[in-house]
């Protein structure tokens, strides 16, 4: 079960106008619990005017090979009215700690022979930072193909750390940046990365066939147009693997099945259990946090994949889901955030 532990700020690097990366040392007593796979996040957890906020950052350090890491780097970038980005911009310094849990989620790649690319917008270059960073070094039979879009080249977040990596891996690393909003030398590409360019684009780049994983991640809109145009090219989906940053407000929920009039929740969570009511109108997680918590979520709305759980018995519907992958909710697992029961009682395990 992932836990918080209280880890001090060793640098703050700022990449842009409105990012920064945050550099976090653990602790050696601590360092086996932060091992990681490329590509995985970390939950920050802080209280203001006494409300728990939580948010999600991705590593883009690349993992160790030697043992579980000293440090820990994650990128922010400043979100519109976010509370924790906000803090974290104008206020994190050196030496503070915060409060940090153990790294999730499944948006990982371990390094292995084979061709693999990436299309990424914004801020979703940083867990496929740690992901290339960590692949070209300790797999030399490796190739990656990274295709990025960004507003601006002063906008872009580890402009310097990338192109480092091309220089170093000049015959491993085919890099694409696309600008929406600056025009760039001639022969280069810019524009709105959406799928038609993105068809157009990625037949040209590379033998689609023939690459072995395709890692998308960055805003809805960005990586639904990029499936479309990998789907249409006639990559299989289980070569597909997403992560979602920023949901559109008006994606559509996944699905509208009815509520019973009473229910309960049976979770099990640290290898402890427990039955609750469900109270109308909440979801399956707030049911199990006002009873246990401890229990695994970071955003709470269907995006980081902190609160996947293992159905074990009922059924439920989820409202949103952009975390899970087809493969994942046909094993079983859902979202508790999102979830609400379909039957009266439903069974959740938090340790599968």
């Amino acid at each position: 079960m992932a836990r918080f532990h209280r880890l001090r700020v060793a640098a703050v690097d700022r990449l842009t106008d409105d990012s920064v990366a945050l550099t976090l040392t653990v602790p050696e007593h601590l360092r086996e619990e932060y091992r990681y796979v490329p590509g995985q996040h970390l939950a920050l957890r802080r209280s203001a005017d006494g409300e728990e906020i939580r948010r999600t950052y991705s590593i883009c350090s690349p993992a160790p090979a030697d043992g579980p890491p000293d440090s820990l780097r994650v990128g922010v970038r400043l979100v519109e009215g976010g509370a924790f980005s906000t803090y974290a911009l104008k206020e994190i310094d050196l030496g503070d700690e915060l409060e940090v849990m153990t790294p999730a989620g499944r948006f990982t790649l371990p390094p292995a022979p084979g061709r693999y690319a990436a299309i990424v917008g914004g801020s979703g270059i940083t867990p496929v930072l740690s992901i290339v960073s960590t692949l070209l070094a300790r797999e030399p039979r490796a190739r990656f193909c990274l295709v990025r879009s960004d507003r601006t080249a002063a906008s872009t977040m580890f402009l310097e750390e990338v192109a480092d990596l091309k220089d170093r891996y000049p015959d491993r690393l085919q890099l694409v940046t696309v600008l929406s909003r600056e025009e760039q030398q001639a022969g280069l590409p810019s524009g709105r990365l959406d799928q038609e360019r993105l068809t157009g684009l990625l037949s040209a780049l590379l033998p689609v066939e023939q690459v072995d994983g395709w890692f998308l991640c960055g805003p809805y809109g960005l990586v639904e147009g990029a499936e479309r145009a990998l789907r249409g090219l006639g990559v299989a989906r289980s070569r597909i693997h997403e992560e979602i940053f920023h949901v559109d407000a008006g994606a559509a929920p996944a699905s509208t099945a009815s509520a019973p009039a009473h229910s309960t929740v049976t979770a099990r969570l640290d290898g402890r259990g427990g039955s609750w009511p469900v109270r109308d109108g909440e979801s399956l997680l707030e049911t199990v946090l006002r009873n246990r918590p401890d229990a695994p979520y970071a955003c709470k709305g269907g995006v980081c994949g902190t609160c996947r759980a293992f159905l074990v018995s009922g059924e439920v519907r989820m409202d949103r889901n952009f975390a899970l992958e087809a493969e994942e909710t046909e094993a079983g697992y859902v979202l508790a955030c999102q979830s609400h029961p379909v039957t009266e009682t439903v069974e959740l395990d938090f340790d599968r």
